[in-house]
């Protein structure tokens, strides 16, 4: 009789431990980078004043007022949406975060259409358009 309850006891307590590590992830966590969302936003004309606004207090200072070539549109078309909101957000190796409390995360999403368009030598986005 007590082996059984052992046994089902183990199993039950197996399901649960698999269901906890394999569990949902917290819901600010960064978008997942191979296969991310797209860009969410629709750009308009205040939207993309503000990307630029962004982009000149927090990225000019490493990658220049226009990009100087460090936004190269063949480096970007490799990485998706996603992929760039993870590193704005997250930072890598030298670039820091840019944390929620400086850039929402509609804002962040706008910063990346605004570099997109920087780096294919064009203007801010046009209103309305879409990514």
């Amino acid at each position: 009789m007590l082996k059984p309850l052992l046994f089902v006891s183990a199993v039950v307590l197996f399901g649960i431990t698999v269901s906890f590590a394999s569990g949902p992830t917290p819901q600010d966590a960064a978008p997942p980078t191979a296969s991310g969302p797209r860009n969410p936003v629709r750009p308009t004309e205040k939207s993309q004043a503000r990307a630029k606004e962004i982009y000149g207090q927090d990225c000019a200072i490493c990658h220049g007022v226009t990009g100087d070539g460090k936004t190269d549109p063949k480096t970007l078309a490799a990485r998706t949406d996603g992929d760039l909101f993870s590193v704005i957000r997250n930072g890598k190796d030298k670039m820091p975060p840019e944390g929620a409390g400086r850039a929402k995360d509609d804002e962040v999403w706008n910063l990346i259409i605004y570099i997109r368009n920087m780096s294919k030598g064009r203007p801010a986005a046009t209103p309305g358009a879409a990514n």
